[in-house]
Parts: structure tokens; C-alpha cells; sequence
């Protein structure tokens, strides 16, 4: 079963969930305008934590925007729709580096929930790719 975006008249395919973004994928605003391409997915598979997709907005570099996940509305095999408007996503930032986690702490001296054991791997995970 194919769906296509409100307004925009595009085919996205099958639907879809994070584990299956791919870089160059369309992004489009709730009102059906194209606001972008995937360029990649902040995922860990493993945990099924999705973090949120960060697409570029111009057809040359450096227009990158950073959507967090619950923003993110429906992903389908040839596409990604957002829940904001195409206004409110030109308003998206930038995204940022995650500095990694270098140094040792009483979170990895001590037994903990578990919490500081994925934020560590979520920091080392996104840590210098933008």
C-alpha cells in the first residue's frame, strides 16, 4: 500500500519506521511542502532509541536542520513527512557535536540504573559527526 503527502501529489511508498531512513529521501512539512533530503538518521537500533533526522534544505552543502523525533510524523520508503508546517521547519536548528564522553566519573565507579551507561553510549554514538 502506496501513500502520498497532502497537497504534494508525491508517491512515498510503503510506510516505514526509522530503521529503514535512507540518506536522500525526501523530507516534507505537514502542508505538503518539500523542505529537504535525509542526510541521516540519529538511531541506535540496538536500544531502539531514535533520536531524530537531520536533512539538508539546499541543494548545495550546509543548510542542515536537526527535526527531534517527536517531530518526525510518518517515514515510508521514499519519504518523510514532518507534523510541523513548512514555516516552522525553516525555523529548525542546526545540528550540533555531542562532545564524547572522555573522562571517568562516579557513574562508571558505581553501579547505576543504567542511565549513565546509555547516556555514555549515546554521546559516543553522535559524538563529531556534524
Amino acid at each position: 500500500m502506496s501513500e502520498s503527502v497532502e497537497g504534494a501529489g508525491k508517491d512515498l511508498g510503503a510506510p516505514g519506521s526509522y530503521l529503514s531512513v535512507r540518506r536522500g529521501v525526501p523530507v516534507y512539512s505537514s502542508d505538503g511542502e518539500h523542505v529537504g533530503k535525509v542526510v541521516d538518521c540519529l538511531c541506535a537500533p540496538d536500544l531502539d532509541m531514535f533520536d531524530g533526522i537531520i536533512f539538508d534544505t539546499t541543494a548545495g552543502p550546509g543548510g542542515h536542520r536537526f527535526v527531534d523525533a517527536p517531530e518526525v510524523g510518518r517515514i515510508f520508503e521514499r519519504g518523510v513527512v514532518l507534523k510541523i508546517d513548512a514555516k516552522e521547519a525553516s525555523t529548525l536548528p542546526k545540528p550540533t557535536k555531542n562532545p564524547g564522553s572522555l573522562a571517568v566519573g562516579p557513574d562508571e565507579m558505581t553501579g547505576d540504573d543504567g542511565r549513565g551507561r546509555m547516556r555514555r553510549f549515546w554521546d559516543r554514538l553522535t559524538s563529531g559527526r556534524y
